[in-house]
């Protein structure tokens, strides 16, 4: 099973063996190109105060984790991420990068102003949602040019809290999740707005008996070929786990997948809060496999993927070396994910194998990110990233 590594040891409680813990790097295989540790971000201590730095930005009063298992580190709770060395894997696939869209200017790395992420349309069209400040927008559309064609002002879609995923639909229509504002968000490719799934500022748990259609930390969508959502929920201890809360309407406090139909009619949903198999603390990625309808999660904080059917009977767990924020499926059917904080985009075959990577790693120098993020393809197989806390958007072109 692998693990990732600290400089001093290994510090992944989910991880159960320490077969590798004294690794500073792998070779390659037939079919992966090799890995390498970068050093952290920074030190342990600095680590703490940049964890505090972020629930201070918390401006709707969101309390910590509290009562679910994923706040507890016996349960598998989770390291200082900035004090882990990062995973590298050695570029391979012969990709080149270039800065080709200009976005809101930068404000040195805040919590606004970043692009958590980017989605294409059937037109090339990328759109772009981005976290700005109250008063400002925050979903963008350019067209297969580079060139900027719509803003969707705040007077239509509201103001984001915490922008976080967006994708677009089969049928062209963008969806964006307001992760601390609890709501998911359709707009039609005029920007206007279609269907709002939660209520603002109320979070809590999807009880369809009651009639009660509350989302806590939306993530991301995922939709399958027909129009199914799949919206993916909690940011495990980054965001509110109610459970046995005193609300009556937010007691369960798990990440969860939620499976409507294109008319947002319920279909299921299935619940993780925990670690082991079958078992997901974050379902902060996404995606639906093509090939057979699977819908893949990315546990982040546990680095590993978990695998399900589209009626949520579990497959399988995979356990990587890296951060899995987000999944993707190109044009091709081929599976990527990204590894956020790691900086890097992974090629991966469907048994988790890294096939190739794309990116310089993490940092602010070219073709590097503090936090990779949702991806997007265009129709030339160019890929998509923004970057959570830097305004700026990456495409990454493989070789002609």
């Amino acid at each position: 099973m692998w693990i990732r590594l600290s400089l001093a040891a290994a510090v992944l409680a989910a991880v159960p063996t320490l077969l590798e813990a004294q690794e500073k790097s792998g070779p390659p295989t037939a079919k992966s190109p090799g890995w390498f540790l970068q050093e952290p971000a920074h030190p342990a201590k600095q680590g703490s105060q940049g964890r505090a730095n972020f629930a201070s930005l918390n401006k709707a009063g969101v309390p910590p984790c509290s009562h679910s298992p994923v706040c507890d580190p016996a349960h598998g709770g989770s390291a200082d991420r900035g004090a882990l060395a990062r995973v590298q894997w050695r570029q391979t696939m012969g990709y080149t990068f270039s800065y080709p869209f200009q976005v809101s200017p930068d404000d040195g790395g805040s919590y606004h102003s970043g692009v958590p992420a980017v989605g294409t349309d059937s037109k090339d069209n990328l759109w772009v949602f981005q976290r700005n400040s109250a008063g400002h927008p925050q979903l963008f559309k350019y067209n297969a040019a580079h060139k900027l064609v719509l803003t969707v002002p705040e007077s239509v879609l509201g103001h984001q809290q915490k922008a976080h995923g967006m994708a677009v639909d089969p049928f062209d229509n963008i969806w964006v999740a307001d992760g601390d504002g609890s709501t998911v968000t359709e707009l039609n490719s005029d920007g206007k707005v279609m269907k709002v799934i939660g209520v603002k500022n109320r979070r809590g748990d999807w009880n369809e008996a009651k009639g009660q259609r509350l989302l806590w930390q939306p993530m991301m969508m995922a939709f399958s070929r027909n129009g199914d959502v799949f919206i993916a929920e909690g940011h495990a201890n980054e965001s509110p786990n109610d459970a046995d809360s005193d609300n009556p309407d937010s007691n369960i406090g798990a990440a969860r997948i939620i499976h409507l139909d294109r008319s947002g009619k319920f279909i299921n949903q299935w619940f993780g809060n925990s670690v082991g198999q079958g078992k997901f603390s974050m379902a902060h990625g996404v995606a639906v496999d093509p090939q057979n309808g699977d819908v893949w999660i990315g546990d982040r904080e546990q680095y590993r993927l978990v695998v399900y059917t589209k009626d949520g009977v579990f497959r399988r767990t995979i356990q990587m070396r890296n951060l899995i924020c987000a999944i993707g499926f190109d044009r091709h059917g081929n599976l990527w994910v990204s590894s956020g904080q790691d900086g890097q985009l992974l090629k991966l075959d469907r048994d988790g194998t890294v096939l190739g990577a794309v990116g310089n790693g993490a940092g602010r120098g070219p073709g590097q990110a503090i936090e990779t993020t949702y991806m997007a393809w265009d129709k030339k197989d160019n890929l998509y990233t923004g970057d959570t806390s830097v305004a700026r958007i990456t495409e990454w072109s493989p070789p002609k």
